[in-house]
C-alpha cells in the first residue's frame, strides 16, 4: 500500500446527493470559498467537494467594511468567474444583502439569476424561521437552498457586531429550532457559524442534512473556512477559529519589494527576461533609421537607441 497521503480526486461531479451520502457515512465533508478563476481552478483540482462563492467577497476582495454593501451584480460576476474553472465541485452562490429579504419575487428572482447567469447548482441565504416562506419559494421552483443560521454577517449591526452566538441556553434552544425549521423547509444543508462546539454536535447528530461549519467545531458533518484567511490573505483580522496553513500576504509583499529593488537597480529584466532580434533584421532597421536622419546612440550594453 503507499504511504502517499495525497488523493487524486475524483472527476465525478459533486452532487447534493454525494453530500448526503458523506452525512450517512460519517465522511467529513470540506468546503472553501473561491471568487475568481484560477483559486477556482486550484480548488477543483485540490478535490474539495464544494466551493461556496460568498458575500465575503466583499470584504476580503473589494474592501467593504462588511458584506452589507455587496450586490447582486457583483455576486454574478465573480459566481460567473470561479463557474468557469470549476468541473466537479459543487458550487453555492451567496444571495446578498437585500435580495431576498424584501419580497418572494426578489427571493425568485435572484435566486434564479445566481443559478441562470451565474452557474451556481445551488444557493445560499442567511436565517432562520422569518426566512422560511422566502426559502419555500425558491425551493418550489427548483432551486436548491443552503441555509445558514448562528452568525450571520448580513445581520451584523442587528447581533451587535461580530459575536458568537448560542451561548446561552435559551439561545441554543432557538438555533435548534431554526436548524429543524429549515430542514423542513427543505435546505439541502445548513451552516453553523460561530456558535459554541457542543450546540453544532447536538444539532448535526439531530438534522438528517448536512451540517457545515465554520467557527462551530469538530462535531459538524463538514467545514468551511474563507480561502484568504487559510492562506493568510486578508490582514485585516483573522477570526480566532481558523488555522492558516499559508502566509501568502506576506510572502505577496516580500515578492514585490524585490522587484522593485530589483527594477531600480536595473537586474530586471535580464537577458534571459528579454527578447532578441535578428541580427541582420536590426542592421537593417539602423540602417533605415540612419537613412531616415535619426541620431543613434549606443550604450555600454550594445543597444542602440535613437531619438
Amino acid at each position: 500500500m503507499s504511504t502517499n497521503s495525497k488523493s487524486v480526486p475524483s472527476e465525478q461531479k459533486v452532487t447534493i446527493q454525494t453530500l448526503w451520502s458523506k452525512k450517512k457515512h460519517g465522511e467529513p465533508i470540506t468546503f472553501l470559498t473561491a471568487y475568481d478563476f484560477p483559486t477556482a481552478v486550484a480548488l477543483d483540482r485540490s478535490g474539495v467537494d464544494g466551493i461556496l462563492v460568498g458575500d465575503s467577497l466583499g470584504m476580503v476582495v473589494l474592501g467593504y467594511e462588511n458584506t452589507l454593501p455587496v450586490t447582486m451584480q457583483e455576486m454574478l460576476h465573480h459566481c460567473r468567474a470561479v463557474a468557469r474553472g470549476v468541473s466537479r465541485a459543487h458550487l453555492v452562490g451567496d444571495m446578498p444583502f437585500m435580495s431576498y429579504q424584501a419580497s418572494i419575487s426578489d427571493a425568485l428572482r435572484n435566486a434564479g439569476s445566481l443559478l441562470q447567469k451565474g452557474g451556481m447548482d445551488a444557493v445560499k441565504l442567511e436565517g432562520g424561521r422569518d426566512r422560511v416562506a422566502a426559502i419555500r419559494a425558491i425551493i418550489s421552483a427548483g432551486i436548491p437552498v443552503m441555509g445558514h443560521l448562528g452568525l450571520t454577517p448580513q445581520s451584523v449591526h442587528q447581533l451587535g457586531g461580530w459575536r458568537i452566538q448560542g451561548k446561552s441556553t435559551q439561545a441554543a434552544k432557538i438555533l435548534m429550532e431554526d436548524a429543524l425549521i429549515l430542514e423542513d423547509a427543505g435546505c439541502y444543508a445548513i451552516v453553523l457559524e460561530s456558535i459554541p462546539s457542543e450546540v453544532a454536535r447536538l444539532i448535526s447528530n439531530r438534522l438528517s442534512i448536512p451540517v457545515i461549519g465554520i467557527g462551530a467545531g469538530i462535531g459538524c458533518d463538514g467545514q468551511i473556512l474563507v480561502t484568504h484567511d487559510l492562506l493568510g490573505l486578508f490582514d485585516r483580522f483573522t477570526p480566532s477559529f481558523v488555522k492558516k496553513y499559508a502566509n501568502l500576504f506576506s510572502e505577496m509583499e516580500q515578492a514585490f519589494q524585490e522587484y522593485i529593488a530589483d527594477v531600480k537597480a536595473k537586474r530586471f529584466p535580464a537577458a534571459e527576461h528579454s527578447i532578441s532580434m535578428d541580427p541582420q533584421a536590426l542592421r537593417d532597421l539602423i540602417r533605415e533609421i540612419e537613412v531616415q536622419g535619426f541620431e543613434l546612440e549606443s550604450d555600454d550594453s550594445q543597444e542602440t537607441r535613437y531619438h
